[in-house]
């Protein structure tokens, strides 16, 4: 089948399709498509998980009658086998995903793990040394909670929260930060710690310790899918310009004005 792009009931000429695509930056996007499609290509998926692949597929994109089917394909310049392949495709790539890092997960996972842990922290950041220390002995000491000291003292956004900070993963705070953190116990209190301009008053509050269940499964087959695709994109695709024609625009390929009599003409001077 042959599709033609129109803007405006102007065909788009096949000629300029790629230079258009790499001035909107959408060639590496078409790329890592096209490599996705080439490892997929040989995975077979059980006809029953194909078939449910397909009736989410519709349901999601609201296909329901034949009539709507056509729409979408006509929207799309795609073929009824095209959007077959599409309905299919995702699932395609989860069965790819799962043959290629299944059996690798638990090792990735015991690799990854302290950097997947979470944790719950307090945090003042104070920038003068003195004040700091100060404000740790009060805390020590009873004199104040940590949450009354860091609404009034802490110079950094947790002060609107009373220090407390998290959930988050334990690769989110600062190195220096994160290292205090993972050698803690809950309920430890830091003196100030010198962490770039600031000194750092911290405590732990919750370590949760991250475990190997369907939803961290998906998240690390999604990770390593990611770097795959990157490494495949940087060996394989080379994306190279031809100065010798002009690049393609919406306006290289737009009819000139005469070419609509109905248009309004411009005012005169």
């Amino acid at each position: 089948m042959s599709v033609v792009l129109k803007i405006d009931r102007e065909p788009v000429a096949s000629d300029h399709l790629l230079p258009l695509l790499a001035g909107y930056q959408l060639l590496p996007q078409l790329a890592r498509e096209l490599l996705i499609d080439r490892a997929i290509a040989s995975v077979e998926c059980p006809p029953e998980e194909e078939q449910l692949a397909r009736k989410q597929f519709f349901e999601r994109n609201q296909l329901s009658d034949p009539q709507q089917i056509q729409l979408w394909l006509k929207r799309f310049g795609m073929t009824q086998n095209q959007l077959d392949r599409l309905a299919v495709r995702a699932q395609k790539i989860e069965t790819f995903k799962q043959q290629t890092w299944g059996l690798k997960l638990e090792s990735y996972f015991l690799k990854r793990k302290r950097e997947l842990d979470q944790v719950v922290y307090s945090l003042i950041r104070i920038r003068d040394a003195d004040l700091a220390n100060e404000l740790y002995f009060r805390i020590q000491d009873g004199e104040a909670t940590f949450a009354e000291v860091a609404q009034e003292h802490s110079q950094g956004s947790e002060a609107q929260t009373g220090g407390l900070v998290g959930p988050v993963y334990l690769s989110t705070p600062h190195r220096a930060l994160a290292q205090i953190l993972a050698s803690s116990q809950p309920g430890q209190l830091w003196p100030p710690q010198r962490i770039e301009e600031w000194y750092a008053i911290v405590r732990l509050e919750k370590l949760i310790p991250a475990q190997l269940d369907d939803a961290m499964r998906r998240r690390l087959l999604d990770e390593l899918f990611r770097k795959w695709i990157e490494e495949q994109i940087q060996q394989k695709v080379a994306i190279e310009a031809d100065d010798s024609d002009a690049i393609a625009s919406p306006a290289a390929n737009a009819p000139p004005a005469s070419a609509h009599p109905t248009s309004a003409a411009a005012p005169s001077s």
